[in-house]
């Protein structure tokens, strides 16, 4: 069953799963027909002019474009391969994760695991 999701596979769905009769319900031309990988790596490289378009006059706007990108580093987080890495870092406002790979991303990971090193 890898690559499919729960709602795909369940029998509960199909057994009474009916058409959607209503338009306001359907999918975005923005999201629509998107995986979950490329929506997130696609709304993590959206403007705040592309959003504002693409999602006007819908809930998903009271999220604000800020948070649709926290949520999208977050799956990209569980589900993104090491090609993803590079673009979350480019775009964290985390000081760690910013200067991941420098001397001083080294140095704050050395300290971080040496406070886990007493609580452990």
């Amino acid at each position: 069953m890898s690559g499919h999701t729960s709602q795909e596979v369940c029998p509960w769905n199909e057994k009474f799963a009916v058409s959607l009769r209503e338009e306001a319900f359907r999918p975005r031309p923005a999201v629509a027909g998107t995986d979950a990988h490329t929506l997130a790596r696609e709304l993590l490289d959206m403007s705040d002019d592309c959003f504002r378009i693409g999602f006007q006059g819908s809930p998903m706007k009271r999220a604000k474009l800020r948070g649709l990108k926290r949520n999208s580093a977050v799956v990209l987080g569980n589900i993104g391969s090491p090609e993803d890495v590079p673009a979350l870092v480019a775009r964290s406002t985390i000081p760690s994760l910013s200067c991941a790979g420098t001397s001083r991303g080294r140095y704050r990971e050395s300290v971080r695991s040496r406070r886990w090193e007493r609580f452990g």
